[in-house]
């Protein structure tokens, strides 16, 4: 709110209104000088005051707020009030007998002086903001709809708003000056390092000389004496000398000269060759050489011959023997045989310790032989591991991995295009045999992700599995091997933890060995990498299983079609349902045909090879089930096929999608043809009297013509056969595949 003006006396203001009658012009001249002057006064007296306010320091603030306003009234001139009264009663009257022309005269007067005011607060404000003043002068304005009795005055107008803005900016500004000198005493300029601007070395005696006195008209000379001829005359034959050289590899047209050599013809040219290329088109021919002698050879000695009439079953047409007769594999059992899931014809056995000492570098480690059945004269490639193997697996894309599990809990893997020469030879008679150490084995991480239990099964896990690809006898390139190592392995052992396992190639080989990876052999690539831990423990705790104790996990099998999902089979007949995100899924558990808990393990797991969601499982007590991955209950159970012995073996078949085979602990081998009979086996082969140890399935599930199906038979005393199965359990039946998921739906 702005507060009052300075207003004229009215007597003065009622004289001048007399003298308007007389001669307006001159009035109203006056009136505008006399304000303007009073104006302009005022003005000069409010800068001074506001100047020196400024200057002030900060303690006197307040008081030169007050000393702004403490002459206040003394711009007034105070007035009688009955003279105002009376004045005012007079000018009414007069005003009031003037004609309406007249009126309409002083209006316009009056209206002019208004103007005239305006200007001149205008002109005012800017002044003083040109000066830095935050106070302006504004004009005071009278209403127009006012009476037009009441003169219009000027004055003075005191803003107290822009007083008060004044009086904060001015207290904000001591408080940040104030802050500012004390942050000033607290910081310190840190020299961090110094330089030299001029370094200007001392000068020396002959510099100082020559800047005195070299530019006198003065020369430099000097004398050498014979004294200082030291050398003497020697005669002596010349050697003639020759500068040869050369560049192994050589990586250009040239790979060796000399500076005598200036003859063209005497440079050798190296030709330009593509080493990856070359070493796959020479492991290709040699394979394919290496299997043509190998048919050679059996046509040359009939006694040895794969199709030996000795060793062919009833079940099958042709067999062949693998030559277990080498000497580091004398008196070995063999305890295990598993088969890539892509390469058929790739086939891993898994040597025990032997019954008598042979060699004292290999009689206490267990050996592992690599085989391609088609070259069944000798192993590829042979292992060595110095605990147990209870399981093992190739990787998913192409069998140059291998995965091997413990009975000490470890996890060990070769690879199996290593250099040989970073491996041992060991000489036997007369050929000279390498025996590969494990690549990395989980034994060198020292943390706890290590398994504390004998390890049950190892998985590899990939979304291609089960993918369509042709192979060819050549090994793909180096490219394509690597597109392999994109993939996880999962290891289960029997306390029901399953760990998963990344597998990781580094980009090069240190021939030193690696100071991080203590489980990474000297000159190796390829090492395991924790990625999760999940506890089967807890989920597989059902009613009714407290008197037999914890249950134990026997294998896991992952499903080819959702990778995520796997089945875990346990000592109780019960089979666990999860999730690597441990999501819920349904249903959580798949049980047999009878409600009740038994004690029964469920030794073999396998999936269906052509994409139905089905599997089978193999029990301690005999049984087979057939389930849906959707069922809780089996489809098809089958209780006395086996007269009650103990399924140690079950697969399918990998031409007909309802064809299975299946092992019991007798040695006997069971063909089941769903299509056929849905009752029981088809057929049955009793092993004897060579006991059947371990039994797995190779063979080319892709040809429909010419292809094959062939059973692996390890025996009790470490002999190794093939049997091909007879063409009518091999070869398609038209729409087998639809007639099968029409006996699924019709067991549903």
């Amino acid at each position: 709110m702005k507060r009052g003006t300075t207003v004229a006396p009215i007597k003065e203001r009622g004289c001048q209104e007399k003298s308007l009658r007389k001669g307006s012009p001159r009035y109203t001249e006056n009136l505008v000088r006399n304000n303007g002057k009073d104006k302009d006064s005022r003005r000069k007296e409010i800068e001074k005051e506001d100047i020196d306010s400024e200057n002030a320091g900060a303690d006197e603030y307040a008081a030169c707020f007050e000393d702004d306003f403490e002459d206040y009234e003394d711009d007034f001139e105070v007035c009688d009030g009955d003279d105002d009264s009376s004045n005012e009663l007079e000018l009414k009257e007069k005003i009031e007998e003037l004609p309406l022309a007249r009126k309409r005269e002083i209006q316009e007067i009056h209206k002019a002086i208004n103007a005239e005011n305006e200007r001149i607060g205008e002109l005012s404000y800017r002044l003083s903001q040109k000066q830095g003043l935050l106070e302006g002068e504004r004009s005071s304005e009278t209403d127009a709809n006012s009476s037009p009795c009441r003169a219009p005055v000027c004055g003075i107008f005191v803003d107290f708003a822009t007083a008060s803005r004044r009086q904060k900016s001015r207290t904000q500004a001591l408080k940040q000056k104030t802050r500012s000198t004390k942050l000033l005493r607290l910081i310190d300029l840190d020299f961090s390092f110094t330089f030299s601007l001029l370094d200007l070395p001392p000068v020396n005696e002959y510099d100082m000389y020559i800047r005195n006195f070299g530019k006198k008209n003065t020369k430099q000379a000097y004398v050498q004496y014979n004294e200082d001829n030291v050398d003497r005359d020697i005669q002596t034959e010349e050697i003639e000398t020759r500068g040869v050289w050369t560049q192994h590899p050589g990586e250009g047209t040239a790979v060796s000269g000399g500076s005598g050599s200036g003859d063209v013809r005497e440079v050798a040219a190296a030709p330009k060759v593509n080493t990856p290329r070359l070493a796959s088109f020479l492991r290709a021919a040699c394979q394919v050489i290496a299997v043509l002698l190998e048919e050679d050879r059996v046509a040359a000695e009939p006694s040895w011959s794969p199709g030996a009439v000795d060793g062919t079953l009833a079940i099958s047409d042709s067999s062949s023997q693998l030559n277990t007769s080498l000497p580091f594999l004398q008196d070995r059992e063999v305890s295990c045989l598993c088969a890539s899931q892509v390469q058929r014809q790739m086939v891993v056995s898994v040597h025990g310790l032997p019954a008598a000492a042979f060699a004292p570098a290999l009689d206490s480690r267990h050996v592992l032989c690599v085989w391609d059945i088609r070259q069944p004269s000798g192993p590829q490639k042979v292992l060595l591991c110095e605990s147990k193997v209870t399981c093992c697996c190739f990787s998913p894309f192409k069998a140059f991995l291998l995965f091997a599990g413990t009975a000490h809990g470890s996890i060990i893997l070769w690879d199996l295009r290593e250099d040989s020469r970073i491996h041992q030879y060991v000489k036997l008679g007369d050929c000279f045999w390498t025996f590969r150490m494990a690549t990395f084995s989980t034994d060198g991480v020292l943390t706890s992700v290590n398994h504390c239990s004998p390890i049950q099964a190892v998985e590899s896990i990939s979304t291609s599995v089960y993918k369509k690809q042709s192979f060819v006898l050549s090994p793909s390139s180096m490219q394509e091997e690597m597109s392999g190592l994109s993939f996880h392995i999962a290891s289960l052992d029997e306390s029901g933890v399953l760990n998963v396992w990344v597998v990781v190639e580094l980009p090069r080989a240190d021939i030193a060995g690696s100071v991080s990876d203590l489980g990474l052999i000297p000159g190796g690539r390829i090492k395991l990498v924790h990625s999760t831990t999940i506890q089967l423990s807890d989920s597989l705790c059902q009613k009714g299983c407290e008197f037999w104790g914890c249950t134990q996990t026997l294998n896991v099998k992952f499903l080819p079609s959702d990778p995520s999902h796997f089945i875990v089979g346990t000592d109780m007949g019960l089979i666990s349902h999860g999730t690597r995100q441990d999501l819920r899924v349904s249903p959580k558990l798949y049980k047999p045909q009878q409600h009740d808990v038994r004690p029964v393990r469920v030794n073999v797991i396998d999936f269906s090879p052509f994409g139905e969601p089905v599997f089978l499982a193999g029990c301690s007590d005999g049984s087979i089930r057939l389930h849906q991955l959707t069922s809780e209950c089996p489809l098809l159970q089958w209780n006395g096929s086996t007269e009650g012995h103990a399924v140690t073996g079950l697969r399918w078949s990998l031409t007909r999608p309802a064809v299975f085979l299946a092992q019991d602990e007798t040695s006997c081998i069971y063909i089941w043809d769903l299509l056929e009979s849905d009752l029981g086996p088809v057929a049955k082969q009793l092993i004897s009297p060579d006991r059947l140890v371990a039994m797995t399935v190779v063979g080319e599930a892709e040809k429909t013509s010419g292809s094959f199906l062939a059973l692996v038979l390890a025996r009790a005393s470490g002999s190794v056969d093939i049997q091909y199965l007879r063409r009518a359990w091999v070869a398609p039946v038209c729409d087998e595949l639809r007639r099968l998921q029409r006996l699924l739906q019709e067991a549903l």
